[in-house]
Formats: C-alpha cells, sequence, structure tokens
C-alpha cells in the first residue's frame, strides 16, 4: 500500500509546471491544479475508446472529504469539460503538514464518465473498476491483509452505489465549487 499525496506541483509530464490552489472546506480539501505546458500527453482507455485527461491547460480537481476512505479527482479539459471523474479507494486519509491531502491507497480505483444536464444536474453514465489485477497481486504478495482486500471492495461496491442512485455526496461538493469556487 503507498500513500498519495494530492500534489502535482512538479509532475513530469508538465515542462510549464502549472497552477496549483488548495481550499479547506468545512467537509474536506481541495485542490485544483491547471497544467502548464504538457509535453506528454495523458491518454487512457475507457470503454473500448482512448481519452485525453492530460493536456496543456486541463485541470485536475481533487477532493479528499474528511476522515473519509476514498478521493475523487475530476479531470477537465481546457474548456472546462470534464473528461472523466477518478475515485481512488483507500484505507485512511488525512492532511499533511503543508495542508495537502493523502490517501493510503488500497490499489482499485473507480472511473467514470459525467453528463451535464440542461439544469446543471450531473449524472455518472458509465463506470468502470480498474487495477483489480494490482490489488489481487498486493493480497498474494501479502502487502495488504485479508481484510483490507476485503475493505476495498467494499468500499468500490459503495462508491459505484452512490454514483449509479445519484447519491455520492464528494461530486456534488466539486459540481458546487466548479460553478463558485468561491463558497
Amino acid at each position: 500500500m503507498k500513500r498519495k499525496v494530492f500534489d502535482r506541483r512538479n509532475w513530469q509530464r508538465v515542462v510549464g509546471g502549472g497552477e496549483q490552489t488548495t481550499l479547506v472546506v468545512p467537509s474536506g480539501v481541495i485542490v485544483d491544479y491547471r497544467a502548464g505546458e504538457v509535453h506528454s500527453p495523458l491518454v487512457v482507455p475507457f470503454e473500448n475508446r482512448t481519452l485525453r485527461i492530460l493536456d496543456t491547460g486541463y485541470r485536475w480537481v481533487h477532493y479528499a472529504p474528511t476522515a473519509a476512505k476514498h478521493a475523487l479527482t475530476l479531470q477537465l479539459d481546457e474548456a472546462g469539460h470534464i473528461r472523466q471523474l477518478y475515485i481512488d479507494i483507500g484505507e485512511a486519509s488525512g492532511v499533511g503538514a503543508e495542508g495537502l491531502p493523502w490517501i493510503d491507497d488500497l490499489y482499485l480505483d473507480v472511473v467514470g464518465m459525467v453528463e451535464v444536464q440542461p439544469g446543471g444536474e450531473w449524472h455518472v453514465t458509465k463506470t468502470e473498476v480498474l487495477d483489480e489485477d494490482e490489488l489481487d497481486e498486493a493480497l498474494r504478495l501479502g502487502h495488504i491483509l485479508p481484510k483490507q482486500y476485503t475493505a476495498a471492495w467494499s468500499g468500490a461496491h459503495a462508491v459505484l452505489s452512490g454514483l449509479k442512485a445519484h447519491t455520492f455526496a464528494p461530486l456534488d461538493v466539486l459540481r458546487r465549487y466548479l460553478q463558485d469556487p468561491y463558497t
């Protein structure tokens, strides 16, 4: 298991650095990163196609709810359109000395597509669980315990259920933030 710190300021893919702001909200911490010049765009597979999730001017807006076992990142293109949502499943989370959120990653991730409705509501239309093989290998090699393996799957299923029912609260926090970043 590794600790992920949500800090993109020194990302090797980005030549021109970028801008990063951190905002503490009552329910957690938001880290908003806009990429500078990207020398190597990030393209990932999703449902039989490829999806560009990082290029010059793209934003990664991360939300770490207080004491949650998951964290949400929205990846937006230079025009502000959501390219993908990405949810890390973890065992524990917190905020480090620099004020940046972290999560003890349990390997599984949930990704999805978001449709913005005419009234401004967001609907998650497709989801996928990633890195099951990494979770299986971590268990096989003894890097995690069976109870952590079970917790990872329980966490992923809870996130999927919340996304499907349109009740995954972190998504609403980021929707409101993107509509008005200072509230």
